[in-house]
């Protein structure tokens, strides 16, 4: 059904939605889906330097223990 949904239709759509809610209603609503979508890729990049710092020190801590092994022996 969604497959016969063309480009006319679409515009209808878009249309419909317009006046049904207004421009300054539509624009706003963009808005907070922009920021939204800054959030999650901020929080992404958060996340994977948070696990990259993680996996840092753990190599870190793994070596120094090595060493202090290596020193009693």
């Amino acid at each position: 059904m969604l497959n016969n949904i063309g480009l006319p239709g679409l515009l209808l759509i878009a249309v419909v939605v317009l006046v049904l809610f207004g421009r300054g209603k539509i624009s706003s609503l963009m808005g907070e889906v922009g920021k939204g979508i800054t959030a999650f890729k901020k929080g992404v990049s958060e996340g994977s330097k948070e696990l990259e710092d993680g996996s840092e020190s753990v190599e870190r801590s793994t070596a120094s223990s090595t060493e202090e092994e290596k020193d009693k022996v």
